[in-house]
């Protein structure tokens, strides 16, 4: 899995994001079926020029397809999305239950649906999106297997340690949705890095999330944007500068997305 990957949503320049994107280094895209935007990754894709099996790709079911039949058909249907431009060879290389949304029997009905479809090839890996710890041990007590992504928001305003901390015992990947905090950049905290380090605030916000172990994805149409965030890598941030970030926490009230770790 690549250390930072491309977040993108439902707008009219996700094909032209994911193009720009991997032209200019990133090797992971991030889409979901909420957004509608799994044709247009494989468009962008497409017009990339860099091999689909260097491209790892991720898309989501969303929590109203969540039984096995329903999940199974989104799946099927995410494949062909992906494959509708000819040159991308449709296949996934993640894919997630979005949210924990739905009760415990829906969530292992979808996800036993994600594993199927592993086995059958159509996924290379399955993961899950804004779980707590209960959720994904509602997956081992099932006897299934434990997912290798959670994706979960994460910046320095929300944190989410005791979900963190319980992913890293379990080898599990933790992926940071949200990680320039939507824009909110004015932090002083933040600026003051900034200047520091001569990066912008959105690179200062990313090479935090990378220092802490996370693979973030930031998001951005635009393509200058979309390049400055991909260049955090030959420098760090110095462990009492990580610090003052660290401080910022705020628990779940920094949260600035739905974030519904905390579903029953």
């Amino acid at each position: 899995m690549p250390a930072i990957g491309l977040g993108v949503s439902l707008n009219n320049e996700c094909a032209e994001a994911c193009r720009v994107a991997l032209q200019n280094g990133y090797r992971m895209i991030d889409g979901a079926r909420y957004y509608e935007n799994e044709v247009q990754v494989g468009v962008g894709v497409g017009k990339s020029g860099v091999k689909r099996e260097d491209v790892f790709i991720t898309s989501k079911v969303f929590h109203t397809d969540y039984t096995y039949d329903g999940a199974t058909a989104a799946l099927k249907d995410s494949i062909a999305n992906l494959g509708s431009c000819k040159q991308v060879l449709a296949y996934y290389d993640l894919y997630l239950t979005h949210s924990a949304t739905g009760g415990k029997d829906a969530r292992l009905a979808a996800y036993r649906a994600l594993l199927d479809g592993k086995a059958s090839g159509m996924i290379k890996s399955v993961g899950v999106s804004n779980y707590s710890a209960k959720h994904i041990e509602e997956i081992r007590e099932a006897g299934l297997e434990i997912p290798v992504v959670n994706q979960i928001e994460l910046h320095p305003f929300c944190q989410q340690k005791a979900i963190v901390e319980y992913c890293r015992k379990n080898n599990i990947v933790v992926q940071a949705y949200s990680p320039l905090v939507r824009g909110a950049l004015d932090n002083q905290v933040i600026q003051e890095l900034s200047t520091k380090y001569s990066k912008g605030p959105a690179q200062i916000l990313v090479r935090w999330s990378l220092q802490r172990g996370f693979v973030p994805l930031p998001k951005s149409s635009q393509p200058e944007r979309i390049i400055s965030n991909g260049q955090v890598f030959g420098w760090e941030i110095e462990p009492t500068d990580m610090a003052k970030l660290d401080a910022l926490d705020r628990g779940k009230e920094g949260a600035i997305t739905w974030n519904p770790v905390e579903v029953d």
